[in-house]
């Protein structure tokens, strides 16, 4: 038998654990041109409120229905496989059918995980996006001043180590708590953190960087990107990663994240605003090689957090939701 964590039913808000249960089925069994994964580890992330909503259309998962079971990014370990050809027994691979104990997977679905990383854990952070957005989407050079919201999430984690290697010269995040921010520049090379809730987001990064920012990583949207636009210089690039000024919103479904920009000032400040352009294997291969000499060279960490069990993951994402976590939260099987 295998357990799995299924959608009971669609929440009118914010997902809670009692809107999931932890089903047991019947082992599964691959098929041709399949392979058994006993899973390790899987990813909570934040878009899965999104996927449960499902309201956002145009997304590049499908939306969850009462009964499905979630699904995100897993490492684990290949049980079985039905042919010659692909991963064997015994292999680490990653695929995108976490939230399980065992997933049947096509074959063109899995990546062999190899050495590439001192600790294959280390696949589930979400440094290849951040890497990809800040060298091809915003293209940071040498001495920039770059700003990343949500600095404390899977992404903005490394965003902010990966801008200072990069060359950046200054780089500032934003979080939820002093805490949050302590840990940022203390422990993540970030040089100035601004904290929701207390002065407007303008007012403290225009103090923090008193002569304006060159780049924006956004994962947040709302009064961020208006801040960020204030505070621009001229010819300033911005890249939008991610909406969790929608997504965690207690109010509506997560599926919209509007906001008012004054398009003048755009214009003026001849600022480049653009969608993160995804990935291919070209750059996971890049950032493969680059953040597993970074590891090893002591240069980069993988702040996250990991937590025991697949009946405490409907719990671990209320708790992501909530913003009690620093880093990637990781789900131990």
């Amino acid at each position: 038998m295998s357990r799995e964590v299924r959608l009971v039913t669609v929440p009118d808000g914010l997902p809670k654990p009692e809107h999931f249960v932890v089903a047991e089925v019947p082992l599964p069994v691959p098929d041709k041109g399949q392979v058994l994964v006993r899973n390790r580890f899987f990813q909570v992330f934040a878009a899965l409120r999104t996927l449960i909503s499902g309201s956002a259309k145009g997304t590049p998962m499908p939306p969850l229905r009462p009964g499905d079971t979630l699904l995100g990014p897993a490492i684990g370990e290949v049980v079985s496989t039905t042919g010659d050809d692909g991963p064997q027994a015994g292999d680490l691979v990653s695929h995108w059918l976490g939230w399980r104990e065992y997933a049947v997977v096509p074959v063109g679905q899995v990546k062999l995980l190899g050495d590439a990383l001192p600790d294959p854990v280390a696949h589930l952070g979400q440094g290849g996006l951040a890497y990809a957005a800040l060298t091809r989407d915003a293209e940071v050079r040498s001495g920039d001043t770059v700003f990343v919201s949500g600095a404390a999430g899977a992404v903005g984690s490394l965003a902010g180590q990966i801008a200072r290697l990069l060359g950046a010269g200054q780089v500032i995040g934003s979080t939820s708590s002093q805490e949050k921010a302590d840990r940022l520049t203390s422990e993540l090379g970030y040089d100035a953190a601004v904290i929701r809730g207390t002065a407007t987001i303008e007012e403290q990064l225009a103090k923090a960087a008193p002569d304006g920012i060159d780049v924006y990583l956004d994962n947040v949207g709302g009064d961020h990107l208006q801040a960020a636009l204030a505070v621009a210089r001229p010819g300033a690039r911005f890249v939008l990663v991610g909406a969790l000024s929608g997504q965690m919103s207690r109010h509506g479904t997560g599926g919209t994240a509007p906001v008012e920009l004054d398009i003048y000032q755009l214009i003026l400040k001849r600022i480049s605003i653009q969608a993160f352009q995804g990935r291919d294997e070209q750059a996971r291969s890049q950032w493969l090689e680059r953040f597993g000499g970074w590891l090893r060279a002591g240069d980069i960490t993988f702040p996250h957090v990991r937590v025991a069990g697949i009946d405490s993951a409907p719990q671990a994402l209320r708790e992501l939701i909530d913003g009690r976590h620093f880093g990637t939260v990781i789900v131990e099987l």
